[in-house]
């Protein structure tokens, strides 16, 4: 399952990172996404989604919510 499909407010574990992008991967890595690091979703919105990690919140966009596995 992908942050897309997360339920709002609960806490996940991210398992992967799936991209082809190196870029994106070391993207990703700097806001603390990387497996077994705890991911919430705080809302959906229309084209992504707002997410904390590491007691910080950020807006992702639905292709980069796509690439994070829970």
């Amino acid at each position: 399952m992908d942050l897309t499909q997360a339920q709002e407010g609960k806490e996940y574990i991210i398992r992967d990172i799936v991209t082809q992008d190196e870029e994106l991967d070391a993207f990703l890595f700097s806001l603390g996404c990387y497996s077994g690091e705890p991911i919430t979703v705080i809302a959906h919105k229309k084209g992504g989604c707002i997410i904390s990690v590491k007691e910080s919140r950020y807006s992702i966009d639905t292709q980069l919510a796509r690439a994070i596995l829970i």
